[in-house]
């Protein structure tokens, strides 16, 4: 199951896990879609595509709730 990080590790935006706009690479780093534009779909940890991450619907935070540890650092 996908971690659903809150955040873009590259400027710290918000990414809420029921929101669309967030783009992961296979080892799930995460980034906004500017951020992703930006670094060409390509992860700069990983090397890997960064593809859409898809969406967790609000109702189901409970019993598989999204990460709350922040992965930007400035």
């Amino acid at each position: 199951m996908l971690e659903m990080r809150p955040d873009c590790e590259h400027c710290g935006t918000e990414l809420p896990a029921e929101a669309p706009g967030a783009f992961i690479c296979s080892l799930e780093c995460t980034f906004c879609a500017e951020c992703a534009e930006d670094l060409d779909d390509r992860c700069p940890n990983c090397q890997g595509e960064l593809m859409d991450r898809p969406t967790r619907a609000k109702a189901l935070h409970a019993k598989h709730p999204p990460a709350k540890e922040r992965r930007y650092k400035p």
